[in-house]
């Protein structure tokens, strides 16, 4: 078995170490992460200059790129074997309902799915790392279940892990995202030099954390795993679509 791993915290932050570390018993481990922090880089590519890949002291594989940019060298140009899965994370904080759509972490992941591969996101929901050694405990049971009862096809499932010890844990829960509030206002500053310049809010507090979604699970304790999907069509407006563009086809 061999899997590669990936995250948007950097090659040297602690949640992709106690992943690594975990896995190594279950697989070959390969990894190939961003140099830097790329929190927030969603699935962006680096079009615009070449990328650099550098070998790290502790044997990790790091590019001056996005996550997005790790996996897809990683799978395009790097790996002489097709991994079996591709896991990113640990995450320093959440990535439940709407952060998908931003998260660097999840992006990684997506970039294993779009090549076929069964992909893995973990995010610990408290930044911070604290008890990040149970995190990465439930991380390596979900791996191996993945491993030795694959899902059918190529899955991308997101997983966030409470913050409580391993013995407070109430289980794993399959969920859907919930939905939060629009993200707090931005911060404006000023530079040294007198330039007006912004800070990007906090996320906003969860709108939709009803019975059943990823934020509820968190709430009471449990693991939450949510299998995702990249089709962004909005399928029941397909007709009402067809319909409102008919008079733009006849003139």
């Amino acid at each position: 078995m061999h899997i590669l791993v990936s995250n948007d915290d950097g090659y040297n932050a602690p949640g992709l170490e106690a992943l690594v570390a975990v896995l190594r018993d279950l697989a070959d481990i390969t990894v190939v992460a961003p140099e830097v922090n790329h929190s927030g880089a969603s699935n962006s590519l680096t079009l615009s200059r070449p990328l650099a890949v550098r070998q790290a002291p502790n044997g990790f594989t790091y590019v001056n790129g996005t996550p997005s940019d790790c996996v897809h060298v990683a799978l395009t140009g790097l790996l002489d074997r097709r991994p079996d899965l591709v896991v990113s994370g640990i995450n320093n904080g959440a990535n439940m309902g709407d952060d998908t759509l931003y998260s660097g972490t999840v992006a990684a992941a997506a970039e294993g799915y779009l090549f076929g591969i069964p992909s893995i996101a973990f995010s610990l929901v408290a930044k911070g790392w604290s008890n990040l050694d149970a995190a990465a405990q439930l991380a390596k049971k979900i791996v191996q279940q993945q491993l030795t009862q694959p899902l059918a096809g190529a899955s991308l499932l997101n997983i966030n892990f409470p913050d409580c010890p391993l013995s407070q844990n109430k289980g794993v829960m399959a969920t859907r995202l919930g939905k939060r509030h629009p993200s707090q206002p931005v911060v404006r500053s000023s530079t040294p030099y007198g330039e007006t310049v912004y800070w990007i809010g906090p996320a906003g507090a969860a709108n939709d954390a009803t019975e059943g979604t990823d934020f509820d699970a968190i709430h009471n304790g449990y693991v939450s795993v949510t299998p995702l999907r990249l089709d962004l069509t909005q399928h029941a407006q397909l007709t009402d679509v067809a319909s409102w563009v008919q008079p733009l086809c006849n003139g």
